[in-house]
């Protein structure tokens, strides 16, 4: 069956110089002459030509004209989809998208579903899954290591690893059912064996690749950083100056936060959602006891923990316990008489919310340490629950496959470990997974 063709618009919505409608499908060719009275353009040139309505029979503005602008014409299979697709850089008004819109629909073009045009270039085989999922990564990355990690994956380097092992898993089990099928050909000795250090590296390969603290996903939904500290320690305040703006509610009062508050923010470009506490202590009431609950809770479940001590006051004691390789230790209110200078047993950042000493040196510390855990330098990081889950199938069918009795069994658990990582780049059986992957792209991607 013959695709729709289909367009969007392929940049943002509202009021701008310019703005872009792509379209994408056999007919964009015979619309964008329709549109333009001429021929097609040269490919991949940008062309400036007037755009009109079609038709005396199309509505109360045909034969107008629309708009002038530029047209990028990019025949198939050379295109970002694989189909003929046509872009139009008009300018960027509303009544002029509106007179746009209109006149394709009038030529029988349909407006594209979100993540269609990339879900056309997986199916015509420009995209693997990893690198389409990329191209949404990309499109919301809000910060520096967001962006060189989407970019990464778009270029394919996920891909190709997850391609590779699937081609060696693939050699493997060719070995094995050789060996099966064929018992009394002449065939070289020890294909089974030969299989089985294979297996063993590919599966030792990818527990490492899992076993890395999580670390493309925190890249893509933010590093979770929790203030922890006692009641009055300055966790309030603390946010605020980090955050340049006032954020929580700060008083003299112990006990003013009683919940978790959060910011969004960019630390060095990696994304990072910092978290203001309940203040750690014996809790005098059930709603101060929820929200000790809640501050503990989310230590726990930090990957970085900023703990913050009163520098007037002897160090407290549930702060102390949460000190470990994950914690950076803050002496607070170092503008205040008789603040102490150190941590005894501990080393610690001096700093005062109030005046902003030590702030840098802070900032500065916190990069640091979130660098050195999610730093995207190195092997590429899987970046999504789907990927992880395969990987941890694949992985178990091999081992699996290491402690079969029969050969016939270890077959089919290295077929079942391939037919897994062909799951996470769309080699195999992910005709069920392309509405979930797919629909949470922007319109005109």
């Amino acid at each position: 069956m013959t695709p729709d063709t289909i367009f969007a618009l392929a940049s943002a919505a509202g009021r701008a110089g310019v703005q872009v409608l792509r379209l994408s499908g056999p007919s964009a060719g015979p619309a964008l002459c329709r549109l333009t009275r001429r021929p097609l353009p040269p490919p991949r040139q940008a062309v400036l030509a007037a755009l009109y309505a079609p038709g005396p029979d199309t509505g109360p503005d045909a034969g107008e004209l629309i708009d002038k602008g530029l047209l990028l014409w990019f025949p198939a299979p050379a295109s970002f989809t694989g189909e003929d697709v046509a872009e139009l850089h008009l300018h960027g008004g509303r009544a002029v998208l509106q007179a746009a819109t209109r006149a394709l629909v009038a030529l029988g073009l349909r407006v594209a579903e979100p993540g269609e045009f990339s879900r056309r270039a997986f199916e015509n085989g420009k995209l693997d899954l990893t690198e389409a999922e990329a191209i949404a990564d990309l499109v919301d990355a809000e910060t520096a290591a967001q962006r060189r990690q989407a970019l990464r994956q778009m270029e394919g380097a996920l891909g190709r690893l997850y391609e590779g092992w699937r081609q060696r898993l693939t050699r493997a089990l060719a070995h094995l059912e050789a060996e099966i099928d064929f018992p009394e050909e002449d065939l070289p000795g020890g294909l089974t064996d030969a299989v089985r250090p294979v297996v063993e590296t590919l599966a030792a390969e990818i527990a490492a690749h899992l076993a890395d603290n999580s670390r493309g996903e925190r890249l893509r939904d933010g590093i979770a950083i929790a203030i922890l500290g006692a009641p009055n320690a300055g966790k309030s305040s603390l946010l605020n100056a980090i955050a340049r703006r006032d954020v929580a509610i700060v008083s003299a009062q112990a006990g003013t936060t009683r919940d978790v508050i959060e910011v969004q923010l960019d630390l060095g470009g990696y994304p990072v959602q910092l978290a203001d506490t309940a203040g750690l202590r014996e809790a005098a009431e059930a709603i101060e006891a929820e929200g000790i609950r809640r501050a503990l809770d989310r230590a726990g479940r930090a990957d970085l923990k900023l703990l913050v001590f009163d520098a007037t006051q002897p160090p407290d004691a549930a702060t102390l316990a949460l000190a470990d390789g994950n914690a950076l230790l803050v002496l607070n209110k170092a503008d205040r008489p008789g603040a102490a200078t150190a941590l005894p047993g501990h080393g610690a950042l001096t700093v005062s919310a109030a005046t902003g000493a030590g702030l840098a040196g802070l900032l500065a510390a916190l990069e640091q340490a979130v660098a050195a855990r999610f730093n995207p330098a190195g092997a590429p990081a899987l970046t999504r629950a789907r990927h992880r889950a395969a990987l941890e199938a694949c992985r178990d069918s091999l081992l699996r496959a290491l402690g079969a009795p029969l050969p016939e069994l270890a077959a089919e658990d290295v077929r079942l470990a391939s037919r897994a990582l062909g799951r996470i780049t769309g080699r195999v059986d992910v005709e069920d997974l392309l509405d979930v992957i797919f629909r949470d792209f922007c319109i005109g991607k």
